[in-house]
């Protein structure tokens, strides 16, 4: 089994591992698009939670691409996977919370995989071999995205969803995976306030013992999905201290620079973004509106912006690929590289 003692090492807060990565640190891209061009099969309401059961080897394949293209930092393939949504499929209590774990063993595999490479040669191809420090995020979807029924989209939840319900419904899985050898839990795609809250309190009732990051979306640049306030949003996680980063995911690029602006004036905290291709996702007919998005170019060409506006965590969300991300490590080479000739240079806004 792995143990606590794989954990990357250096990590005491997120400030500490930007010190180490010269201001700028890179997140993974998309798992479930690039599982399926590796062949895997998604269309199970556990999507790439499913290829924990079926095909595991996969899901190290993707996270290795990563750490190749130079992400600092991979996402575990729990983003869809939650007891309740594993006992429907008839699984047990036990099974459920052994994928949990197995979602984020495979992330610190692949690390050690990746470490091992890293040792072997510096370089091969355009693979980047870089002993650097190396975060597992176990990630944590939504109460929709366990819905599966697109209302990760909506972040309208309806009444009868209270921050108790919702405490209780994320309460275990939660510990699960801040217990499995993960370095920080990913709250992605978080849709509304109230789930910031229910988040916020489990942090804080103790049993939790590794930080996390709250990420919300927007689909219209302004409010988070539900409507609510992406700064009413931010300041629930600024009040909480084992929150070490904010910011927005699974938002088309257009959008980001102005909400990072909106962030920026009421966090002290990092800030992250890793918005998806700008494909719009059909709900009704579950599948990506082609040729809605941009391409790997115009991506990258947004991600001066994004730093220029405070952020210093950067990556991709769905539809973005290892080759989106070592476009963005491309261009981080060289602004890291100023970033340590004048540290002065890191401007607040």
């Amino acid at each position: 089994m792995v143990t606590g003692n794989t954990k990357a090492e250096t990590f005491y807060s997120m400030k500490e591992l930007l010190k180490e990565t010269g201001g700028y640190a890179i997140i993974d891209g998309g798992l479930a698009t690039e599982l399926e061009r590796h062949g895997a099969d998604l269309n199970d309401p556990l999507w790439s939670a499913k290829c924990l059961l079926t095909s595991p080897h996969l899901i190290h394949t993707v996270h290795l691409d990563y750490l190749e293209a130079g992400a600092d930092i991979i996402s575990s393939a729990s983003y869809q996977a939650t007891i309740q949504g594993f006992e429907a499929k008839g699984f047990s209590l036990e099974k459920s919370e052994s994928l949990l774990r197995k979602s984020v063993e495979i992330a610190c595999e692949a690390r050690n995989t990746y470490y091992d490479k890293c040792k072997a040669s510096s370089s091969v191809d355009d693979k980047i071999l870089k002993k650097r420090p190396i975060l597992v995020a176990a990630s944590v979807g939504s109460y929709g995205a366990y819905l599966a029924d697109g209302s990760e989209y909506s972040g309208i939840y309806g009444d009868l969803i209270t921050l108790e319900t919702l405490k209780d419904f994320h309460r275990r899985r939660v510990q699960v995976l801040a217990e499995s050898g993960a370095d920080i839990l990913a709250f992605e795609t978080i849709p509304n306030k109230l789930e910031a809250q229910a988040f916020a309190e489990l942090l804080d009732e103790g049993e939790v013992k590794i930080p996390g990051w709250f990420s919300f979306n927007s689909k219209d640049g302004v409010n988070v999905v539900s409507g609510d306030s992406i700064k009413e949003c931010i300041a629930i996680a600024e009040t909480c201290e084992k929150v070490v980063a904010v910011g927005i995911n699974c938002t088309p690029p257009r959008f980001i620079e102005g909400l990072v602006f909106e962030i920026a004036k009421v966090t002290s905290k990092p800030i992250l973004v890793y918005p998806n291709s700008g494909e719009r996702y059909d709900p009704e007919r579950k599948e990506w509106v082609e040729n809605t998005g941009v391409g790997n170019e115009d991506f990258v060409s947004y991600v001066e912006k994004w730093m220029d506006a405070g952020v210093s965590l950067l990556g991709g969300c769905c539809r973005t690929t290892p080759t989106t991300i070592r476009a963005i490590h491309k261009r981080l080479v060289t602004r890291r590289s100023l970033f340590s000739s004048s540290s002065s240079s890191s401007h607040h806004h």
